[in-house]
């Protein structure tokens, strides 16, 4: 019964989860995060003056979505990554409901998992380093 429950959902909840990447993608589109109140600060960065692994994601959004590609990624350079880990599950996913088969997910080996923790970290370390060329990874 459960099962048959979570089938009537699932419609409802992809519906609602596509209504709602729509709206956000509307708002980075039309409003500069950097100029507007309503977007949120990042809180590791205002309570310890350091850049986080996220610090910039947002402005960088609104840049690549009005097609300034290179100004996006001075904002911030994984969303490179953020992009290429989204496109690939998605595809991953998208295959297994058309071919009807299932498929390896590489993102789900632990071997992946910590490569991208490493390149995370690595990155939050050296765009806090305040000199050339690391400034050039800061937002």
């Amino acid at each position: 019964m459960r099962l048959e429950v979570l089938n009537k959902i699932k419609p409802f909840v992809i519906i609602l989860v596509v209504i709602t990447f729509i709206f956000i993608s509307y708002l980075y589109y039309h409003y500069n995060p950097s100029e507007s109140w309503f977007f949120p600060k990042c809180p590791f960065y205002s309570l310890t003056g350091i850049y986080c692994p996220g610090c910039g994601s947002q402005r960088a959004t609104h840049q690549l979505l009005q097609g300034h590609f290179f100004e996006g990624l001075k904002h911030n350079f994984l969303i490179i990554l953020l992009a290429l880990v989204m496109l690939y599950d998605a595809l991953i996913k998208l295959f297994g409901i058309v071919f009807k088969r299932t498929y390896k997910n590489l993102l789900h080996k632990s071997k992946t998992t910590y490569t991208i923790l490493i390149v995370v970290i690595l990155f939050w370390i050296l765009r806090n380093i305040n000199l050339y060329p690391f400034t050039i990874l800061a937002p």
